[in-house]
């Protein structure tokens, strides 16, 4: 058997576990489901989930995974010594090829902007960056899956050149350069008329705006923005070097991660505000009105293109992490196996995923429960399966291991936070992950 994959350096584990936080959940997701509901109430949740919740879950889940070193599978029996809790990692399993399946679906979006721009640039395709009307490019069964097809595959070819050379090497670049030209876009929509407004949108908490759905979405986005609840996470801190500090990774990635969302935020509802759409636009938000602010640059078509590409990274980090979890599980720390199970993984999420694919076109007449096809993948995964996943994760690590062997890994503990980050995880959040279910069940 192969010798198990490791990151490098810590930095490359905290910008890669960064990447796959921030991704679409921060730049994509979050501006809308802040338009949808309330703007700076959503956020206020947001922001208190994030801080309260998602960071003690995501120690935890780095926690287990140093602890344990191996996939997620096997993880929870190998700490246990109950294979019975494996089940656990099956269902992080499960919640990330659902989740990849419709993330995909976004991913595919993205490479077909990147495809329009691109002939507008070299002048195969008439019209402005505002002439592109989302509505016409989602409705096209055809563009859309050879998009999804297109995003798969780069994906999956990163993953097949493993933890070192392909995902570390590729966090490595993409992270700082879509901070780079996220922070130039919040310039220049800052600087539009009629700006104020889209901001005081974002950072105005209106808390009676703010209805219980959202309280749950908001807590949902949390998960989904620190892909929590799958055992992604454990998955990339098995990986991790022995110096790598639980607590100082988890915060950089939780700080880096709020960052984003408000730079992301900040980039819209002024947008938004200023070309009168309305900020409940829903998940075309973000396509619908970039062009416009790009429009109204200098170079705008290329600078476009240039944040496409860095859109199109943002997404792949956290696809990347999703796609690894299962190659990790299957592969079960052999190497060898790495390119054959990737492939094989990849094309079972494309088959899964054509229905929410289709979802905006052919199938688009489908409405159930959450929605459309799409919308229903999008809720399984973010309301049910990652709730569920840190639940059963925090009443396993509050119950069945050891304090002792939990704090071996928790490193330096000068500030004295792993007796309420203990208590915390054993009692505190899994009474309040069940009250939200029982919330949402009776919403």
């Amino acid at each position: 058997m192969s010798k198990q994959s490791q990151w490098k350096t810590s930095t490359g584990f905290i910008l890669a576990s960064a990447g796959s936080a921030i991704g679409l959940g921060a730049m994509w997701k979050f501006p809308y489901m802040a338009g949808i509901y309330g703007g700076g109430a959503f956020l206020l949740m947001f922001l208190i989930f994030t801080i309260f919740i998602g960071l003690p879950l995501l120690i935890m889940e780095f926690t287990i995974g140093k602890l344990g070193r191996t996939y997620t599978t096997a993880i929870f029996g190998k700490l246990s010594n109950k294979k019975w809790t494996n089940v656990i990692g099956w269902s992080g399993n499960l919640a990330v090829f659902v989740l990849f399946g419709f993330y995909s679906v976004v991913g595919g979006w993205i490479m077909i902007y990147i495809a329009q721009v691109a002939m507008q640039i070299i002048g195969l395709r008439d019209g402005t960056l505002g002439s592109i009307q989302f509505e016409q490019v989602i409705s096209s069964p055809l563009y859309t899956m050879l998009g999804q097809g297109s995003f798969i595959l780069v994906t999956m070819v990163i993953v097949m050149l493993g933890v070192e050379h392909g995902l570390e090497k590729a966090s490595k670049v993409m992270m700082p350069l879509l901070f780079i030209f996220l922070l130039l876009i919040v310039v220049r929509s800052l600087s539009l008329e009629g700006a104020s407004e889209g901001v005081r949108f974002l950072l105005e908490p209106r808390m009676e705006e703010l209805s219980m759905e959202g309280i749950l979405f908001a807590l949902g986005q949390s998960f989904f923005a620190l892909s929590l609840g799958t055992t992604g996470m454990i998955t990339y801190a098995s990986y991790a070097p022995k110096e790598m500090t639980i607590k100082t990774s988890a915060l950089s990635i939780v700080i880096m991660n709020i960052i984003v969302a408000l730079l992301a935020g900040l980039a819209i509802f002024p947008a938004i505000n200023a070309f009168g759409y309305k900020p409940e636009e829903g998940p075309g938000l973000l396509f619908k009105v970039l062009p416009h602010v790009f429009e109204k640059m200098s170079f705008g078509p290329g600078f476009y293109f240039i944040f496409l590409i860095l859109f199109l990274f943002a997404a792949l980090t956290s696809s990347i992490s999703l796609l690894e979890l299962n190659v990790s599980n299957f592969t079960k720390n052999d190497n060898r196996k790495r390119g054959k199970v990737a492939l094989i993984g990849s094309i079972l999420v494309f088959i899964i995923s054509i229905p929410a694919t289709l979802s905006f076109s052919t199938l688009s007449h489908v409405h159930f429960l959450a929605g459309t096809i799409f919308d229903n993948m999008d809720f399984l995964v973010s309301n049910i399966l990652m709730p569920l996943g840190a639940l059963a994760t925090t009443l396993f690590v509050g119950q069945l291991l050891k304090k002792e062997d939990l704090k071996s890994v928790f490193g330096n503990d000068r500030l004295k936070i792993f007796m309420p980050w203990y208590y915390l995880v054993k009692y505190v959040l899994p009474v309040v992950i069940l009250l939200v279910f029982v919330i949402q069940f009776f919403n």
